[in-house]
C-alpha cells in the first residue's frame, strides 16, 4: 500500500494507479452488492475514483487509503440510492459475530434468496457496516471512518443488525 502522499501530477498519477489496481475489484464487488445492477456499480465505481483521483492532492499523507476510498464509494452509491431508491444486500453475520456467508457462484442459490430477503428488512442503517464488515472484510474501525460515526457506534449497529437478521430470519421459517 502507498506510503506516501504524492507531491508531483507524476507522482499522484503513479498513486492513484497503485490504489485502482489494488481496490478497483473490491470496492466493485461492495458496490455492486449494493445496488445489485452491473451497469450502475460500474458507474458509481468509476465516478467514485474519479472523486478520489481529484481529492487525492487534499488527502493526508498517512491515511487509510482502502478506508478513504470505501467511505467515497459508499457515499456515491448513497447518493446513487436516494435518487433511485433501490438496496439489495448479500452479507450474512452469525450470532457470533464472524461472517457466515460469502458470495460465491456456487453458493445454494435458494438460501441466498432467503439471506437477501431478510437483509432487505433491516434498515440501511444496519445493512451498511453489516455489509461492509462480513462481505468487504473491513475492520470495525475503517467501518466508522467509512461511515463516519464512532467505533462504538459501529458495534452496536453491528450488534443490533445481528439480532434483527435473527428475529427476522425466525419469522421466515
Amino acid at each position: 500500500m502507498p506510503a506516501a502522499q504524492p507531491v508531483s501530477k507524476a507522482e499522484r498519477d503513479a498513486l492513484f494507479v497503485e490504489l485502482y489496481n489494488e481496490f478497483h475489484q473490491p470496492i466493485f464487488g461492495y458496490v455492486f452488492r449494493l445496488l445489485r445492477d452491473r451497469e450502475r456499480a460500474e458507474d458509481v465505481v468509476q465516478e467514485a475514483f474519479t472523486k478520489a483521483y481529484r481529492a487525492l492532492d487534499r488527502l493526508d499523507g498517512d491515511a487509510n487509503y482502502r478506508a478513504w476510498l470505501y467511505r467515497i464509494a459508499t457515499n456515491t452509491a448513497y447518493d446513487r440510492l436516494r435518487r433511485q431508491r433501490l438496496i439489495a444486500w448479500l452479507p450474512l453475520l452469525e450470532s457470533d459475530g464472524e461472517p457466515a456467508l460469502r458470495y460465491s457462484q456456487d453458493d445454494d442459490c435458494e438460501l441466498n434468496i432467503q439471506v437477501q430477503q431478510v437483509l432487505d428488512q433491516l434498515p440501511i442503517r444496519y445493512r451498511a457496516p453489516l455489509l461492509l464488515y462480513s462481505v468487504a472484510g473491513l475492520s470495525t474501525a475503517e467501518i466508522a471512518r467509512v461511515l463516519g460515526i464512532s467505533r462504538s457506534g459501529v458495534k452496536m449497529r453491528l450488534l443490533r443488525a445481528r439480532r434483527m437478521f435473527i428475529e427476522a430470519h425466525g419469522k421466515g421459517e
